[in-house]
């Protein structure tokens, strides 16, 4: 319970970083939303819980995702998380998109450029 709590507070203390650097207009879709459709995510990229809900989550992220901005934003915050919260396995994020039936654009990775994303 402790390491969900400490996961949930590293992730909106990444958020709150995020959105102080990304420009405001820039994208529809910002990082407090891409932690809210993802958080059902963090028990299974973590080794701490199964799949469950994080499909629902994913493909929601994907519809909202409509302009070249956008999908930049949600790359952006992907690849801030991806580093930032503990104990994430990099390859099961990684394989998130493919398992719940979403075909994105790039690798969820700390190393993916996102501004090559279109």
């Amino acid at each position: 319970m402790a390491g969900t709590i400490k996961s949930m507070l590293v992730v909106l203390i990444a958020v709150v970083s995020i959105m102080s650097v990304v420009p405001e207009g820039e994208a529809a879709i910002g990082c407090g939303t891409v932690v809210s459709k993802l958080s059902p995510c963090i028990p299974y990229v973590t080794g701490k819980g199964a799949l469950g809900g994080c499909c629902k989550g994913i493909k929601g992220l994907y519809d909202l995702a409509k302009s070249t901005g956008d999908r930049q934003s949600v790359c952006n915050c992907l690849k801030f998380l991806a580093a930032s919260t503990s104990g994430v396995n990099l390859g099961k994020a990684a394989a998130l998109p493919g398992q719940c039936g979403v075909s994105i654009p790039y690798k969820i990775s700390p190393s993916t450029d996102c501004s090559k994303v279109k």
